[in-house]
């Protein structure tokens, strides 16, 4: 049964996105935790936590894949910590509304590291385009699909609690 808490990496995670967040933490009470290696304007919403981490490579990625449980949600671009999440039974959901889930993550890494390649022999260029309005629908659409999951699992904890 999925408990849920949603885990973002935030650092890298566009404020449209984490404003789509702070409204659904607002509207459910569920836990949105923004892991950071830097301070971060937030608004006060009692399910919202923010844990800011040391910098440093991959830190906030170790501290959530530490924290992280089956049943959460990772909000993350950053494959390899997708990867991670999916193995320790959590979901991950990229801000462009791209769910990974165990069947397509070892592709998705696969791609990723070709594209790795690529960009250090200087064949590719460039970072990711700009975050679209179909991007922001995608990921509120399979934000609203796990929210709708959780609840669910909240009101049968409720009533058959779990010992």
């Amino acid at each position: 049964m999925t408990h849920g808490s949603i885990w973002v990496d935030a650092d890298a995670c566009p404020k449209v996105i984490r404003d789509i967040l702070y409204r659904a933490a607002e509207r459910t009470g569920v836990t949105v935790t923004l892991v950071a290696n830097q301070a971060l304007l937030h608004p006060r919403i009692p399910s919202l936590r923010l844990m800011q981490v040391s910098s440093g490579f991959d830190v906030a990625d170790h501290e959530i894949v530490k924290c992280v449980s089956a049943g959460d949600l990772v909000i993350t671009a950053d494959i390899p910590l997708a990867a991670e999440v999916i193995a320790k039974g959590g979901e991950a959901l990229n801000p462009r509304g791209e769910r990974y889930s165990p069947d397509t993550i070892r592709g998705v890494l696969m791609m990723r590291d070709f594209m790795d390649t690529m960009r250090s022999s200087a064949n590719v260029g460039g970072g990711p385009p700009p975050l679209t309005h179909a991007d922001r629908n995608a990921f509120a659409s399979h934000l609203d699909k796990w929210l709708a999951r959780w609840l669910r699992d909240a009101i049968r904890r409720k009533i058959r609690p779990e010992n």
